[in-house]
């Protein structure tokens, strides 16, 4: 997988959506919605949020690295480089 920050975003994206309980999670602690996620795929305040939602949970931030075949370092460097005002609450 390229290891630019949307893509590792998309990847994250796609692997949290295929646990229906930790898509409803990322729904609920994000604020995002399907209509959203559907109409701003690319933006990267989005893809932020998706990463952030990672960030703030090592579980789930490591299950999705092992899935993406990246260190988890490597989502939260994704993380920063989409939202650098930001950082995550680990």
């Amino acid at each position: 997988m390229p290891g630019d920050p949307e893509s590792l975003a998309l990847g994250a994206l796609g692997w949290v959506l295929q646990d229906e309980d930790r898509a409803q999670r990322l729904l609920a602690l994000t604020g995002l919605t399907p209509d959203i996620l559907r109409e701003r795929l690319t933006d990267r305040a989005v893809l932020g949020a998706v990463l952030e939602f990672l960030a703030n949970h090592e579980p789930d931030l490591v299950l999705a690295a092992d899935a993406l075949n990246v260190a988890p370092e490597t989502l939260i460097a994704a993380h920063r480089a989409l939202a650098p005002d930001r950082s995550p609450s680990q």
